[in-house]
C-alpha cells in the first residue's frame, strides 16, 4: 500500500506541477509579465514549492540513484515536515482559498490535483510508510523555517513587484495589522501541525514496535 501510494503521489503530483506550469506561465504572460516574472510568479506559491518538496522526498526514496542525488529529501525528518507542510496547504486552501474563487478547466483540475490530492496522499502514504519515530521535538524549529521564510519572501516582494501570491497578504488592501493577524495565523496553525507530526511519527513508532513483540 505504502509502495503504491508514494508511486501516485509521485506521478500525480509531477502531473499537476507540469500542468500547472504550462498553462500558468502563458497566461501569466498574457496578463503582462515577463516570461522571466511569470516563473517568478508560478514560483512565489506555497503550494507549488511544498508540492515540489513532497515530490522530491518520494523521488529520494524511489532508486539508489534518486536517493544519490537527494539524500536530505529522503530523511525521516524532511518526510515529517513536508507532510506537517503539505498538510497546510490542504488546510488554507479548503478553509479560506477556495471561497476566493473558482477557477475553471485546467486550472480546476490543477487545484483540485495540488491543494487536495496530493496533500491527502502524501499524508497518508507518510502515515503508513514515512513515520519511524526519529523525528525529535527540536526538528520543529528547523520545520518552522520553512513558511517564515517564505512569509518573509512574500511581503518582500509583494512592494516590489506590485502582487501577491495570496490576497490575505496583501498589506496594501488588507493594512499591516491584519495581514499581521493572517501572518501569525497561519504560523501557529503549522507550529500545531509540526505537534501533531511529532506525536503521530512517535505513536506510529510504538504501534509497529509493539507488533513486533
Amino acid at each position: 500500500m505504502g509502495r503504491f501510494l508514494q508511486i501516485a503521489g509521485l506521478v500525480i503530483g509531477l502531473a499537476g506541477l507540469i500542468l500547472q506550469f504550462c498553462i500558468s506561465i502563458p497566461a501569466s504572460m498574457e496578463a503582462g509579465r515577463s516570461l522571466l516574472g511569470s516563473v517568478i510568479f508560478v514560483f512565489s506559491f506555497f503550494t507549488i514549492l511544498t508540492n515540489i518538496g513532497a515530490v522530491l522526498v518520494y523521488m529520494s526514496l524511489l532508486s539508489p540513484t534518486f536517493y544519490a542525488w537527494l539524500p536530505a529529501f529522503a530523511g525521516a525528518r524532511m518526510r515529517a515536515g513536508v507532510a506537517a507542510s503539505i498538510a497546510l496547504v490542504f488546510i488554507i486552501y479548503a478553509t479560506v482559498l477556495a471561497q476566493l474563487w473558482q477557477p475553471q478547466g485546467l486550472f480546476l483540475l490543477c487545484d483540485v490535483l495540488l491543494h487536495y490530492v496530493t496533500p491527502v496522499l502524501f499524508v497518508l502514504w507518510w502515515l503508513i510508510s514515512g513515520a519511524d519515530g526519529r523525528t525529535r521535538w527540536s526538528d520543529i524549529s528547523w520545520w518552522m523555517l520553512y513558511p517564515v521564510a517564505y512569509l518573509i519572501y512574500a511581503l518582500v516582494r509583494a512592494p516590489l513587484a506590485g502582487e501577491v501570491p495570496y490576497p490575505f497578504l496583501d498589506v496594501a488592501k488588507n493594512g499591516s495589522p491584519s495581514v499581521a493577524i493572517s501572518a501569525l495565523a497561519i504560523t501557529g496553525l503549522f507550529l500545531v501541525l509540526c505537534v501533531v507530526a511529532v506525536l503521530a511519527d512517535h505513536g506510529i513508532a510504538r504501534i509497529r514496535a509493539s507488533k513486533l513483540r
